[in-house]
């Protein structure tokens, strides 16, 4: 019989003899009991919901249905003019990709009665500590919708991220996550797969030896390297470390944001006739510094990247760039949460990139 419902099967006899009380043990402490993963307790306790053997109330705990009104007055019946509470806590609100994400996020929210509290990390793992503190002081919290900081790099910060999961405030991540918290979830990029498949679009155009600029403090980053090394390998392509760049959210600002280094680019790409670029922020810059030292695009250089976010189109020429389509990742992260906090079925997501050809390659 497969776990949950063996779980299932204790638990409802445990229920049914008077083994419990009021309340079944928290999640925690059946995952102990079990020796299971907090996904499986859940399966098992949606079967005992379905059977309407208990209610399980957010922040509170499951509760035998018997005596359920014994409960909170707040948890106890359904009120569906209520407005969920739900944290969105991203790198950056208003730079980059992050206007429409959170335009994607909150209209879904709002469509289930959810009011969303926006909090940005900076991409720095000292605010993201400050806003964790800020969600465990706070009275009322029905989830949170979360992309990772500095995901690329260990994170300090798993003891507060484990103190909202042990007490059963729903939990996604988008983008970046961390391995480390084994039983979230998560709506991810498909990054491996994207940057393999730059590989193979540049290839196919006949490029022969092909640079990256890739993100070391974001796992999005090591993603996309991995593909593009894959693709390398599979076509028997040269791999180089001296024709790939790696820079961080420091760095960023140092070599792209203030000024352009034409000499640093000029390492990594000579000798290449293309270079595949961590983001379209990061794309139009190279684009940019190109013109300016007499190498056009896309004649002499190739460039495509990641996102297809307005970067890509107002640069000259267009950016050729990996975009969701219309499977925009808030979007699907929003649902994924508000179908966790009701307690119905859902998993990970790994969203596939599509391809949209431009004038730079």
């Amino acid at each position: 019989m497969i776990k949950y419902k063996q779980i299932a099967d204790t638990l409802r006899s445990g229920i049914q003899n008077g083994s419990y009380k009021q309340t079944l043990p928290t999640e925690q402490q059946l995952c102990e009991q079990f020796q299971v993963s907090r996904q499986t307790i859940r399966q098992a306790l949606a079967v005992l919901q379905s059977e309407k053997l208990i209610e399980r109330r957010q922040g509170s705990g499951s509760y035998i249905r018997e005596t359920a009104e014994e409960s909170s007055e707040r948890l106890s019946a359904a009120t569906p003019a209520e407005r969920l509470s739900i944290a969105v806590v991203t790198t950056y609100i208003s730079d980059y990709i992050f206007p429409g994400i959170l335009r994607e996020i909150e209209s879904e929210l709002a469509a289930n009665n959810s009011t969303p509290l926006l909090f940005a990390t900076q991409n720095q793992v000292a605010t993201e500590r400050r806003i964790l503190n800020t969600l465990l002081e706070m009275d009322v919290l029905d989830g949170v919708l979360v992309e990772g900081t500095k995901t690329g790099f260990p994170n300090p910060n798993l003891d507060l991220y484990q103190k909202l999961i042990d007490r059963d405030i729903p939990l996604v991540f988008f983008h970046g996550n961390y391995p480390e918290l084994k039983d979230t979830l998560s709506v991810l990029d498909d990054n491996f797969a994207g940057g393999e498949m730059l590989v193979d679009y540049l290839y196919q155009k006949g490029h022969r030896a092909i640079a990256g600029i890739f993100k070391s403090d974001d796992i999005q980053g090591h993603q996309r390297y991995a593909g593009y090394a894959a693709g390398l390998h599979k076509y028997g392509l040269p791999f180089d470390d001296s024709h790939v760049l790696w820079y961080d959210t420091e760095l960023k600002r140092r070599i792209f944001e203030h000024y352009f280094d034409p000499d640093i680019t000029s390492q990594v790409i000579g000798g290449c006739s293309a270079v595949i670029c961590y983001n379209d922020e990061i794309a139009a810059h190279v684009v940019t510094g190109l013109t300016q030292s007499g190498i056009a695009v896309p004649e002499k250089m190739a460039v495509v990247s990641f996102d297809n976010s307005h970067y890509s189109e107002l640069s000259v020429p267009r950016i050729t760039s990996l975009s969701h389509g219309e499977n925009n990742v808030g979007r699907q992260a929003a649902r994924t949460l508000i179908r966790l906090i009701r307690r119905e079925p859902c998993q990970s997501l790994l969203v596939p990139w599509v391809l949209t050809e431009k004038e730079s390659s």
